[in-house]
């Protein structure tokens, strides 16, 4: 499995209800995952009550889906190279829906946990298949415009998946919730099943007609005609040595981990900064994160506006430029001790915004060159970027959990983000000075 040595021409999408349909079928595959996390959290008090168990094991079920996503995302991204984008999504939310309903008739802790770990798995496939098919279909600021309305969608649904799943657990219990994340699954396998192009450029002939449709003519003529390779799995698997032995891949596959890292660090210790710190109650707290929620996705959609006109190298180093800027802001007023809520939220808040503007471009220059292996390259850039962002969330708990942890481990992410851009471009300014 080797590398596109060019990038394919940039093509745009034609502006048609098929392609946001496709976006928004691709951001609710996305999103599943994230989903089968926050509408579950309210429920962990009545799960470790139920089981007879501790809250801290309780936690586990946690741990286990984002340890089976993390595995099922290296795993869906060679088979989707090997076998197409349809079979292992449709193949992957089908374990989903199974460990789904596993999950909810659970019979005790270390059942539940492994049932999650398998619903993670399955899950997985959505993210790294969409991102794939946006590469298989879309290059250059076209690529990029979509990956921010990806953003869109899977952003929207973990808002309140949080409040819809404390008011079921509250009256009907736990079990119910993990049942209704099995019925999603299932819509979303109908959806796949029923909806979902073949994109990958050899196999999509194979495909019955109604089941290949793409979604719009000029998306069908952007798909470049490669040589087919052979279907072995094991010949898929070996193109990670590829990616990772590809300097400028790897840089840009870790910006999304560190930007990742950001919202980690500030998720991990947002209840104990806002609540113990400024004295918010429970109430306040969820609406002030849901307007912080808000800048995540804000600022995916002003990159969306932004990247026809200045291109993904270019507003991604505004990105982490201004993201450094605003950590460096938010450390001084921790250091100073000043105890406003507004002058600690303001740079946050612009802070997360500027992460919209990394995150897509990143992902978009990371996959460009890798039409062939387009899957492979996206779930080693979703792994990277969930293991990156993990990692530092625990980080952020051994430092304290507090405004000094967070504040200490932005401004590290978005110094080392800014090192790794900047050396990105560097390398395409020799690349380009070459051609020239």
């Amino acid at each position: 499995m080797t590398a596109l040595p060019t990038s394919p021409p940039q093509t745009s999408p034609a502006r048609s209800t098929s392609t946001f349909g496709l976006v928004l079928l691709l951001g609710t595959m996305a999103a599943l995952g994230a989903v089968t996390i926050d509408l579950y959290l309210p429920s962990l008090p009545q799960v470790a009550d139920d089981l007879g168990t501790t809250a801290a094991s309780a936690q586990l079920t946690i741990t286990g889906v984002l340890v089976g996503s993390a595995l099922g995302q290296l795993v869906s991204g060679p088979l989707s190279d090997a076998y197409g984008r349809r079979r292992p999504a449709i193949a992957g939310f089908a374990v989903y829906v199974v460990a789904a309903l596993l999950c909810a008739v659970a019979p005790d802790l270390p059942s539940l946990v492994a049932a999650r770990f398998l619903a993670g798995m399955g899950a997985a496939a959505g993210s790294v298949v969409g991102m794939a098919i946006i590469r298989d279909l879309f290059t250059g600021p076209a690529a990029a415009r979509l990956m921010s309305r990806l953003i869109l969608v899977i952003g929207v649904a973990p808002l309140f998946a949080p409040t819809i799943g404390g008011a079921i657990a509250e009256h009907t219990g736990w079990r119910p919730v993990l049942a209704l994340l099995a019925v999603a699954g299932l819509l979303v396998l109908l959806a796949v099943w029923r909806r979902l192009p073949e994109t990958r450029p050899e196999l999509a002939a194979e495909v019955p007609a109604q089941a290949s449709r793409a979604p719009s003519s000029a998306a069908t003529r952007a798909v470049p005609v490669t040589r087919r390779r052979g279907g072995r799995v094991l010949r898929s698997f070996t193109g990670y040595g590829a990616l990772v032995r590809d300097r400028r891949f790897m840089a840009l596959a870790v910006v999304p981990g560190l930007a990742m890292s950001v919202v980690m660090s500030y998720v991990a210790t947002s209840p104990f900064v806002f609540q113990e710190g400024f004295g918010l109650s429970t109430t306040q707290f969820a609406v002030l994160f849901a307007v912080m929620g808000v800048a995540l996705i804000g600022g995916s959609q002003v990159n969306a506006a932004l990247v026809q006109q200045f291109g993904s190298p270019a507003l991604l180093r505004v990105g982490v430029t201004a993201a450094l800027t605003l950590s460096l802001v938010l450390g001084g007023v921790v250091l100073s001790g000043v105890d406003e809520l507004l002058a600690f939220v303001v740079p946050l808040w612009l802070l997360l915004l500027t992460l919209g503007l990394i995150m897509p471009n990143a992902v978009t220059m990371a996959l460009e060159p890798y039409g062939a292996s387009a899957g492979s390259a996206a779930a080693l850039v979703t792994a990277l970027q969930s293991g990156v962002g993990g990692l530092v969330g625990v980080v952020t708990g051994l430092l304290g959990g507090d405004a000094r942890a967070m504040a200490s481990v932005i401004a590290v992410a978005t110094a080392l983000a800014l090192v790794l851009v900047t050396a990105v471009a560097a390398v395409d300014r020799r690349t380009a000075a070459a051609r020239a």
